[in-house]
């Protein structure tokens, strides 16, 4: 009597250890049942549409060509602050998109660091913005401009990190630094990281199960943002940014897991294998930190910029994890990648 009772409790167990991590399909753009496609697209060469917008002065006028990759939750519809007359000055033509699985840009099952390289570049390829352009990555967006340096250098005139994801497993990085930064973070965030590189398989069902508190941004923990955070989320709460309803309409897997799988898993290069693009000083690199940044803890990138002489390195007073969508700092991080 008790080993059908057994077995039959195992099997349950199975299937319902089955359902929780294995993730749903997604719900692909235009796809019947899907949401619809809203936006204007390119086709990639492996099939996979891209969604992008185009803000800025017109290209065929533009002097500088900037494609922006946006950062973790986020989309083709963030918020650039420069200012107009700025932007009319120098004549930038700014491309954004979303990317894959995010918004109305196809997901990408065979996605990884090096992938995202190749969408910046047929991107602007397809869009015909000429041979050389300029990047800045944002946050998570930052490790697409990692690997834009590392595999299309050829095709940079500059780039920006700003407030640049770190990944606390990077072999180039001391572990006491690694431990030192990511106890920085709040103790379920340091969870949620750990359980996207060691056990990924499992990161589905840790980002939607309730048992354990998961990472801090899908939960609502307003403390992961600084005091200059706080006043920038003010504003956007009276006049919310555009498309926020779209991020994850294909699903929280390939917008939101695989990015984080993605960028905490194993990297094909290292950021000490990076070589300086612009050995004539014919462009530059920056990185853009905000000394009160709660979300990026500074002694990783202050300890990478200081290996890598030729990034320049600026630590912003008084700013926070959003430190790009305030104009002030927009327009300097414009300036020094443009003019310097």
């Amino acid at each position: 009597m008790f080993a059908p009772i057994a077995v039959a409790l195992a099997v349950g167990l199975l299937g319902w250890a089955y359902r929780s991590l294995k993730p749903p399909p997604p719900n692909i753009c235009g796809s019947p049942g899907g949401p619809p496609v809203t936006s204007p697209r390119i086709k990639l060469s492996d099939g996979r549409h891209l969604a992008y917008k185009e803000t800025g002065v017109p290209k065929e006028e533009a002097k500088y060509k900037i494609i922006v990759t946006h950062g973790f939750d986020s989309s083709k519809d963030l918020s650039l602050t420069a200012p107009q007359e700025l932007i009319e000055e120098l004549k930038i033509y700014f491309l954004t998109f979303d990317r894959a699985g995010y918004g109305d840009s196809d997901p990408n099952p065979l996605r990884s660091v090096k992938s995202e390289a190749y969408d910046v570049q047929e991107l602007a390829d397809k869009l015909q913005i000429g041979s050389k352009f300029y990047v800045i990555g944002i946050s998570m967006g930052a490790y697409p401009v990692y690997s834009c340096l590392k595999y299309i250098p050829h095709r940079l005139l500059g780039a920006s990190l700003v407030v640049p994801f770190v990944h606390y497993w990077w072999p180039c990085l001391p572990a006491n630094l690694s431990r030192v930064a990511i106890r920085k973070l709040l103790v379920q965030d340091q969870w949620a990281f750990r359980v996207a590189h060691y056990t990924p398989w499992l990161f589905y069902w840790w980002l939607t199960q309730k048992v354990f508190p998961s990472l801090s941004i899908m939960t609502g923990n307003m403390a992961i943002f600084s005091n200059p955070d706080m006043e920038i989320i003010k504003k956007w709460l009276e006049v919310p940014p555009d498309g926020q309803d779209k991020i994850r309409q294909q699903g929280i897997f390939e917008s939101l897991c695989r990015d984080i799988m993605v960028s905490y898993g194993k990297w094909e290069f290292d950021p000490m294998d990076l070589k300086n693009p612009f050995p004539e000083n014919e462009g530059s690199v920056h990185i853009w930190q905000g000394y009160e940044d709660r979300i990026i803890p500074l002694e990783i990138n202050r300890y990478l910029s200081d290996k890598l002489p030729w990034i320049q390195y600026h630590e912003v007073p008084n700013a926070g994890h959003l430190l790009f969508f305030e104009s002030k700092n927009c327009e300097a991080i414009l300036r020094a990648l443009l003019l310097s």
